[in-house]
């Protein structure tokens, strides 16, 4: 009973996010230029409903025994650590998207399977947000795209590793092309945020009832032409750091696992 009402909690968490990104699109008014307005009324209430759907699931989870108290702290330290490096990357800039951030996040998921993967991304956008001062009508698109980062890293491994096999070379591999990807999903999602609000180039922008194929067209061609170049850079990062970082995470982070008997996400749908 847990499990069904804690899975119903998440895929409500997505497809609240998901109608957050598109509902501009319904609009059959021009928004152009008023995104400040706009998200500004609702991304409070996005935000404290995101965070309260997943501090309900971890609830219901922790009633049904699926995590242990133990395992609630290790999110926590991992939290921690995520908004460090992101404390630590605004303190000392480095070029173009690029964010350590996400490396944690990734390796949680795929470690800890897809739930604990979201609440990873969501809480580490959060925290990192309130300590950096990076709180704005942003934040909840992108705790709700780096919560879906982690949810994603959860099924990967079940799709790249048998749980009984040592994490070799071809799943560091796996993961590294995994973190190049959504380095530059990052980008192409959370620009939808704001996209049908922007101002600029003919052919680049949105106009309500042009019809989803030339949504896509423009959209395609705003995406390259302003963010390509800045989430390659993203990219790389994300799939070097893996490439550096990752064989050693993943084993300290499964070593952890068994010692406490995780069971919340290891069948994740």
């Amino acid at each position: 009973m847990q499990r069904t009402l804690s899975s119903a909690i998440y895929v409500l968490s997505a497809a609240i996010g998901v109608l957050a990104f598109v509902y501009p699109f319904f609009l059959n008014t021009q928004t152009a230029g008023s995104i400040g307005i706009a998200h500004g009324q609702d991304a409070p209430l996005v935000t404290a409903t995101l965070v309260g759907l997943s501090l309900i699931a971890l609830l219901v989870e922790l009633q049904g025994q699926a995590i242990s108290a133990k395992t609630v702290a290790m999110l926590g330290v991992l939290v921690a650590v995520a908004s460090v490096l992101r404390f630590i990357e605004v303190a000392v800039p480095v070029p173009g998207g690029f964010s350590p951030v996400f490396v944690p996040i990734m390796l949680a998921g795929y470690v800890f399977g897809g739930r604990f993967g979201f609440l990873m991304g969501a809480f580490a956008l959060l925290v990192s947000a309130l300590i950096t001062g990076g709180v704005g009508p942003w934040l909840p698109y992108q705790m709700f795209t780096a919560g879906w980062i982690g949810m994603t890293a959860g099924w990967l491994r079940q799709i790249g590793k048998p749980a009984n096999r040592p994490v070799g070379r071809p799943e560091i591999a796996l993961l590294s092309i995994f973190a190049f990807v959504w380095g530059l999903l990052y980008g192409a999602i959370i620009n939808v945020y704001f996209w049908p609000f922007a101002v600029g180039t003919v052919g680049q922008t949105w106009t309500p009832g042009i019809g989803l194929r030339e949504t896509l067209i423009r959209y395609g061609t705003f995406y390259v032409a302003t963010s390509l170049g800045w989430d390659m850079i993203r990219a790389i990062g994300n799939a070097a750091l893996i490439l550096l970082l990752g064989r050693p995470t993943v084993r300290a982070l499964i070593r952890f696992q068994r010692r406490f008997h995780f069971e919340m996400c290891s069948a994740d749908a």
